[in-house]
């Protein structure tokens, strides 16, 4: 059930990239993607009732969460910030140029 709910997620983000116009709607539509995916990588690594996985003389490997969906999630909520800042970034130069963020209209532009 979570999981489907994951994928709902993705897909309002993904409506947001595909069918709007607003070029600051798209970014957010993008980072509702990558937030819903981070989600399910999470979601893929949880067990429950688990234990920390950290290991000692005396520690059993049973119900142990896996750690790595963890450093992905990691990876590449530090890659998403880099490409919503570069996002961001390419928005605002559109917009000094153009005066405006909408595809449309500056599709129309020449210059």
């Amino acid at each position: 059930m979570v999981y489907l709910l994951c994928i709902a997620l993705f897909c309002v983000g993904l409506y947001g990239v595909v069918r709007k116009r607003n070029v600051i709607k798209i970014i957010v539509g993008l980072i509702i993607c990558e937030y819903a995916s981070n989600l399910l990588f999470i979601l893929v690594g949880y067990r429950m009732h688990g234990r920390a996985p950290v290991l000692g003389p005396d520690v059993s490997f049973e119900n142990m969460v896996d750690p790595l969906p963890q450093a992905m999630v990691l990876t590449t909520i530090a890659i998403g910030v880099a490409t919503t800042l570069l996002l961001v970034a390419l928005a605002i130069r559109l917009y000094e140029k153009y005066g405006t963020f909408d595809i449309t209209q500056i599709k129309d532009l020449k210059g």
